[in-house]
């Protein structure tokens, strides 16, 4: 095995990535080495980028990574060389809190994050707590199921936490690849889902996955929904606060707003808003291991469409302006055999 690998840097905050020829990390106790096969690019990588969150630089940036056990640190683990695994943004928590004990480990105050406080899934081999990585079974591809670590995960967890149910309307706003998963997921649930979005590509492609209505972002979308007789619940994967008005307009009585995208800015509403409506607001941060485990056993049986562009290493920072610029429908995957 060579000695050395390539490797995506942050060295300073607002600046591009360096590609820079890294030494290839040793596992230590309870740890494994993975080589990768795909990362997924995700929004949070370019918030991570532009500073919006304190971190120690620099930092090998992703968190959306498959790949397969290459060797194993010292100690008992629950993988084997040669095992297929994903790299979720989490890469461990203390195991023993109130959130690690009852099933909301993602919110550990002691958790560690793949490319925020460890180095991430942009680069050709890195180290990850063995007890922390999913197996990923040898029929899912690699490209097409990167995603489901972080952007799947999110919108898993989000319509969870919708308490949908037959019958039951679902508002979708923003329809890029976290919002794709959240309308095929919530349709499982046999609500009803209205996507939202400006974009007629993305709201083809909701239509496509099963969306029941589309609405555009740019016209009336709550009067639009209210037609439809209100969302039970309102789901947000648009940064634009421009999409705080009509998700609480478009709410039934015991409505809930579910907010996953993280928008630049503050939002604010009229107290009454909420409480004439008996609805409330309800942020959604990743998933845990059960979840993961529970989503990618979905995926595996063939429950989820992956809509995901391949691009090579190379084109890592390319990639992440085009998030930034809207210019993707589903999810950009960094493919390491290219």
């Amino acid at each position: 095995m060579n000695k050395t690998m390539r490797a995506a840097v942050l060295t300073a905050f607002g600046r591009p990535l360096e590609l820079r020829e890294l030494p290839i990390p040793e596992p230590g106790p309870g740890e494994a080495l993975v080589k990768l096969e795909a990362c997924g690019v995700c929004h949070s990588d370019r918030h991570v980028q532009f500073g919006d969150w304190p971190m120690a630089l620099p930092r090998v940036l992703g968190h959306e990574g498959i790949g397969r056990v290459v060797a194993l640190g010292p100690g008992e683990h629950p993988i084997a060389v040669g095992d297929r695994v994903g790299m979720p943004a989490l890469h461990g928590a203390c195991g023993v809190c109130r959130e690690c004990i009852t099933g909301w480990e993602a919110l550990c105050p002691q958790g560690l994050r793949h490319g925020y406080s460890v180095d991430g899934c942009f680069a050709e081999y890195m180290r990850v707590r063995s007890a922390w990585v999913p197996r990923i079974p040898e029929g899912l591809d690699a490209v097409e199921a990167a995603p489901l670590l972080c952007a799947g995960l999110t919108a898993y967890g989000a319509v969870r936490k919708a308490r949908l149910e037959a019958g039951r309307l679902a508002a979708v706003f923003g329809c890029g690849g976290l919002g794709l998963y959240a309308v095929q997921l919530a349709k499982k649930t046999g609500a009803r889902v209205a996507a939202v979005d400006v974009d007629e590509a993305k709201l083809a492609k909701a239509r496509a996955l099963g969306a029941d209505f589309t609405v555009r972002a740019d016209g009336d979308a709550a009067a639009a929904i209210k037609d439809l007789g209100g969302a039970d619940a309102c789901l947000n994967f648009a940064t634009s606060l421009a999409t705080w008005a009509p998700m609480m307009r478009a709410l039934r009585p015991n409505g809930v707003v579910i907010l996953v995208a993280i928008p630049r800015g503050e939002v604010s509403f009229a107290p009454t808003d909420l409480i004439e409506l008996g609805g409330s607001i309800r942020g959604s941060y990743e998933g845990g291991r059960q979840e993961l485990r529970d989503l990618i056993a979905l995926a595996a049986g063939g429950a989820l469409t992956h809509e995901v562009e391949a691009v090579p290493f190379e084109a890592v920072n390319a990639a992440l302006d085009r998030l930034a610029a809207g210019r993707v429908v589903g999810r950009l995957v960094i493919d390491f055999s290219r």
